[in-house]
């Protein structure tokens, strides 16, 4: 099972810390307000980023998940995140 756990450290800064069994990542994501706005749907930043991180999750395994990076990079990589990210919400 994977644990994802998001800690706000800023306004817009975001602690988050994947566990899978033993082992665990840890990454700092930068959010907006225009980001939220852009591909929140209503959620908070939390919400944002533990949904995007479940995106990425199904994609690629968590070590290969940037260490630090703003939310929006992610649709650099993956062209459908702004429509899953928006049904996923």
């Amino acid at each position: 099972m994977t644990n994802i756990k998001v800690t706000r450290v800023s306004d817009s800064r975001f602690q988050v810390n994947v566990t899978e069994g033993r082992s665990q990542t840890d990454h700092v994501v930068t959010v907006t307000p225009s980001d939220l706005q852009r591909y929140g749907a209503g959620a908070t930043a939390e919400g944002l980023v533990e949904a995007s991180f479940r995106f990425l999750l199904e994609r690629e395994p968590k070590e290969s998940i940037l260490r630090t990076f703003a939310i929006s990079v992610i649709e650099g990589y993956f062209p459908e995140y702004p429509a899953e990210i928006r049904r996923r919400l």
